[in-house]
């Protein structure tokens, strides 16, 4: 089971390399932080705050090529934890059938908020990391 989160909230440490993005459940109080790379906080504070770019990013060249190659971005889920390390997949809809690519969540994020598709967190993970902040 998946629960529908939305961005609230980019804490950008410009002396450390370790940034958080903050989802909080859509229709609830849960929330789920990641920790992301400069440069993924960066191209997500982008998009939220429509600063336009003059060639298209890593995340707008991702977004144009599933659209050229005739499907679409249906949804992202951040869908595992294994050592540490978040696991997220881009679902991609295409002549009726649907193909999960495996991806970081900052970069699932990013691209979420590029076209603005629904993001996920698998209940489970969602509800162990809640368990592990008490």
């Amino acid at each position: 089971m998946t629960v529908a989160m939305e961005l609230r909230r980019i804490i950008i440490n410009e002396i450390d390399d370790q940034q958080i993005v903050i989802l909080k459940e859509v229709e609830g109080e849960r929330s789920f932080p990641i920790v992301v790379g400069l440069y993924e906080a960066g191209s997500i504070d982008r998009r939220i705050k429509g600063m336009p770019t003059i060639r298209p990013l890593t995340h707008d060249l991702i977004a144009n090529l599933v659209e050229q190659l005739g499907a679409e971005i249906q949804d992202i889920v951040i869908s595992d934890l294994r050592d540490h390390t978040y696991f997220a997949k881009l679902r991609i809809r295409k002549d009726g059938e649907l193909i999960d690519i495996d991806c970081r969540p900052s970069d699932a994020i990013a691209i979420a908020v590029t076209i603005k598709v629904p993001i996920y967190v698998i209940e489970d993970l969602l509800r162990d990391v809640i368990e592990d902040e008490d």
